[in-house]
C-alpha cells in the first residue's frame, strides 16, 4: 500500500512592525558644514553636507579634466583646487581626508 505524504506547511515570516520615522534624513547627509572660503569658491556654496561637497568637487574635477590620463584615480589639482587639496597630485581616496580641514560643523 502506498503511503500518502502531506505537503510541508510553508512557514510565514512574522509581520514587520511599522516604526515611526523621526526627522528627515540621517547620517552624513543630515550634517551641514560651513566651508572654508577656498573650498566655497571651488564648490560654489558656503554651507553643505559632506556628500554634497564631494559630489560638487567631482563635478569641478571632471569639468576641468583634472584626472590623470593614465591613472584615473589620481587628481592633478589646478591653482584653485590646489588651495584646497594641495598642489601635488593626490589620490581620489585621500581627497576626502584633505577636505576635512576645510569643513566646520554648523
Amino acid at each position: 500500500m502506498a503511503v500518502k505524504r502531506r505537503k510541508a506547511a510553508k512557514r510565514r515570516k512574522p509581520a514587520k512592525r511599522k516604526t515611526k520615522r523621526r526627522g528627515g534624513g540621517g547620517g552624513l547627509t543630515k550634517l551641514q558644514y560651513h566651508l572654508s572660503p577656498e573650498l566655497a569658491e571651488v564648490v560654489g556654496t558656503r554651507k553643505a553636507s559632506r556628500p554634497q561637497v564631494v559630489k560638487k568637487l567631482w563635478q569641478y574635477i571632471k569639468a576641468k579634466r583634472l584626472q590623470d590620463n593614465k591613472n584615473r584615480r589620481m587628481i592633478n589639482p589646478d591653482k584653485k583646487l590646489g588651495e584646497v587639496l594641495g598642489n601635488r597630485q593626490i589620490s581620489m581616496l585621500k581627497m576626502a581626508g584633505a577636505i576635512s580641514k576645510h569643513l566646520k560643523k554648523a
